[in-house]
């Protein structure tokens, strides 16, 4: 094979390939594949998940950790406020656990993880039905400095715990909100 047959072939591959993937680009451009960005609104479907999102009502959580979902809850759906005609309720059941991570010779905790396991589910409030139930956790480390006696300080030992559950929270809300709006963007 002379120099330029093989030149002409490789041309002509060439042109195949890039014809080929330019094909391949605008079939799936085109394809509908059912991927949209979640708080985009919807052409066909009505509401938009931000609007969806403000008929969810957040249920009580007992304990502080759990008002503190509770708000990050509110806070990420609404805004702040209350819904005004509520469609769905988000019950949230939550259980709290800490471990130690570091414990000195003596056998004190010098750092603590805490976990936050939560089990929600999303009721319509005009039948009761439960329409999507799912689970979550997160956890938030933190150091003690009190365990010592001669430089440790309760109040920052109680900081960190509560700065702890507030991190906590804030992700725990998060991964929530995220998972509720996925579901109603399926429904929308």
């Amino acid at each position: 094979m002379s120099w330029p047959e093989f030149s002409k072939r490789n041309h002509r591959l060439l042109g195949r390939t890039v014809a080929a993937v330019v094909a391949g680009l605008l079939g799936i451009s085109t394809s509908g594949c059912g991927f949209h960005p979640l708080y985009a609104t919807t052409e066909y479907g009505g509401a938009n998940v931000s609007e969806a999102m403000k008929a969810v009502q957040i249920a009580t959580i007992p304990s502080r950790t759990g008002q503190r979902l509770r708000n990050e809850l509110i806070f990420g759906t609404t805004g702040g406020g209350e819904p005004s005609a509520p469609i769905y309720r988000l019950d949230v059941a939550l259980r709290e656990s800490v471990r130690n991570a570091l414990v000195t010779q003596q056998g004190l905790a010098t750092s603590q993880i805490l976990e936050l396991d939560a089990e929600f589910r999303l009721v319509r409030i005009k039948d009761n039905e439960v329409v999507f139930k799912a689970y979550s956790s997160t956890q938030a480390a933190y150091n003690l400095t009190g365990v010592t006696g001669v430089t440790g300080s309760t109040y920052g030992d109680t900081r960190a715990v509560l700065d702890a559950e507030n991190r906590a929270a804030r992700t725990l809300a998060d991964d929530v909100k995220t998972r509720v709006a996925a579901f109603l963007s399926r429904r929308a």
